[in-house]
């Protein structure tokens, strides 16, 4: 019976992961509201400039074969160094323009502009 539970909440979590993946799929434009991606690769941040509303958790991932770093200009977030294929997310909360860039390559740069939630 214990694993039934168990094997009934496992099924749930995946539909609602094959839930959101058949949505974005299926309708066109259609994206998960409370997250973005940002590529690391070939030494730019892609894309460079990106809008979300205020709740978003953006994730960044490096696609390079060299290690980056990221650093929020006004110290709100900070990575690790990522080697290839590392993530790192952060959840903007409060609305405002986030410019950063990587420590370990300065001439990379980005923003990150979070509107009201409303």
């Amino acid at each position: 019976m214990r694993h039934s539970f168990q094997n009934l909440a496992i099924a749930a979590a995946l539909g609602g992961v094959v839930a959101v993946a058949l949505a974005a799929a299926v309708l066109p434009g259609w994206a998960d509201p409370a997250a973005a991606a940002v590529a690391i690769d070939n030494f730019t941040f892609n894309p460079q400039n990106i809008t979300v509303k205020a709740g978003t958790t953006v994730t960044w991932t490096n696609k390079d074969d060299i290690p980056h770093a990221l650093a929020a200009t006004d110290r709100s977030f900070k990575s690790k160094t990522l080697d290839t294929e590392n993530h790192y997310a952060f959840t903007f909360t409060a609305p405002g323009t986030y410019p950063y860039f990587c420590s370990l390559h300065p001439h990379m740069t980005g923003t990150i502009v979070v509107e009201a939630a409303n």
